[in-house]
């Protein structure tokens, strides 16, 4: 099931205060970019925030799960976590800095 652009929306304004934060659509689901870096999935209209020794310490206690079949488990904040939009957003920053750049992506060769 693809993940509603509405609920998309709705977590890149929750996040909007850890950088700057866009959603870019793949696959029917949504990826959530904090300055650049892939920080987080949405998933069946689920968050997933990518696991991050970082992430885990801050978050204490939650759920974990793998955002679609063959994916590394993920931070998955639960309802009571979702509604908490400071803790929320401070986790999804916690987890980006955490990350590492993205590679430069090489030049395309022309034939």
């Amino acid at each position: 099931m693809a993940s509603s652009k509405a609920i998309v929306d709705k977590f890149v304004a929750q996040l909007g205060g850890a950088g700057e934060v866009t959603a870019r659509a793949m696959f029917g689901e949504y990826g959530i970019y904090c300055d650049g870096k892939l920080a987080a999935l949405v998933c069946d209209d689920t968050l997933f925030i990518k696991a991050t020794p970082e992430g885990r310490a801050f978050a204490g206690i939650i759920a974990e799960a793998s955002p679609y079949p063959g994916a590394k488990p993920s931070l998955k904040p639960d309802a009571k976590q979702l509604k908490d939009g400071a803790w929320l957003t401070e986790l999804f920053s916690i987890t980006a800095r955490a990350l590492p750049a993205p590679k430069p992506k090489k030049p395309k060769k022309r034939a």
